[in-house]
């Protein structure tokens, strides 16, 4: 179908998985013109297991005038460089979480996609859950009154085997641990209903559970811009592995959201009760979630492009979430409070 948007794919490991069977039910929308990563091998059983054409030259398969815009799936060290080919070709960017290794490269990576008026979207899923929505459409409202109070918890579990795999939680290939290789979701989830941080305080470190050269635990208190109070607890090293949470105090009711599921306690007594429970990979197994949420993700970032719009997450988004890990880290570094402000 001519009307359909071309997508070439860049890079197919661990995360790929989703997002093929996201591409696959889209096939009404996209065309997967190539998919092309740096291990042949391994992109040519990953083509043959969808039925995705492979791309043996990844600057060819971007210059294929059939490709409308990119996925860019590669590990966080490999993505600046495909990212400014596409810049250069005009090219929209969907692009796996995080944006870079550090905020400072985050943000020029930004700038470049704004500043040459290209969609740049992050793959934040979470945020596409029914509960998550249905979550951010009552905060909008009002209708739960002012936030007072907010508690992040991750409390994942990953096997040393994990982190045994070359650069896995290596600040040169991932740009740190916990936060932003497992947190981050969370994270960008609870800015997109509370807004910004202002100051943090911050423990992190490695526990004996693991190896590794970054963090795998982290707590941290936090002042909101809008005077509300929160913590943060991250880390994979709790077995067996728990869904994540994340509670809100308003002044008319305490939420929580946790493993798709949305419980609001009114402060009248009702109860409501919203979406089902799902797994959200925080066990040994890392994808143990189902692509739905990614469907929903990339189905808004083709309409985006399509119809010139905006999608509903951006990197700029991202940039956020980056600069509060950026200044959580700085805060366990320096023991002292850091403010958002300069971290940016």
């Amino acid at each position: 179908m001519a009307d359909r948007l071309g997508v070439a794919v860049i890079g197919c490991g661990m995360a790929a998985k989703p997002h093929a069977l996201a591409l696959c039910d889209l096939h009404n929308d996209i065309d997967v013109i190539g998919v092309h990563a740096r291990n042949p091998e391994r992109c040519a059983e990953f083509c043959a297991t969808w039925g995705f054409p492979q791309a043996t030259d990844g600057q060819a398969l971007l210059r294929d005038p059939r490709v409308g815009m990119v996925l860019l799936l590669t590990p966080p060290d490999a993505r600046r460089s495909w990212l400014d080919q596409a810049v250069a070709l005009g090219l929209p960017v969907l692009m796996e979480k995080p944006v870079e290794r550090s905020v400072d490269t985050a943000r020029v990576m930004v700038e470049a996609c704004e500043t040459a008026g290209l969609p740049f979207g992050i793959v934040f899923q979470h945020r596409f859950r029914e509960a998550s929505v249905a979550l951010r459409e009552r905060v909008a409202s009002g209708q739960l009154g002012a936030l007072r109070l907010v508690k992040a918890d991750v409390p994942w579990w990953r096997e040393q085997s994990y982190y045994d795999q070359a650069g896995r939680g290596s600040y040169a290939r991932d740009g740190g641990g916990v936060l932003i290789s497992q947190a981050i979701h969370t994270l960008d989830l609870m800015l997109s209903l509370t807004g910004p941080v202002s100051e943090v305080r911050a423990l992190s470190a490695t526990s004996a559970f693991h190896t590794m050269e970054s963090e795998d635990f982290v707590v941290a208190s936090l002042r909101f811009e809008n005077g509300a109070l929160g913590s943060l607890t991250a880390t994979t090293a709790h077995y067996p592995g728990a869904p994540e949470s994340l509670e809100m105090c308003f002044d008319k009711a305490t939420v929580r959201l946790c493993a798709g599921v949305l419980e609001l306690h009114h402060r009248t007594g009702e109860k409501e009760v919203i979406g089902e429970t799902t797994s959200t990979g925080g066990g040994a197994d890392p994808m143990a979630f189902p692509h739905d949420w990614h469907l929903a993700l990339i189905r808004d970032f083709v309409h985006a492009v399509n119809t010139r719009c905006t999608p509903a997450v951006t990197a700029r988004d991202a940039l956020r979430v980056h600069e509060l890990i950026d200044a959580i880290t700085r805060a366990s570094a320096s023991k002292t409070a850091i403010e958002l402000s300069e971290a940016t």
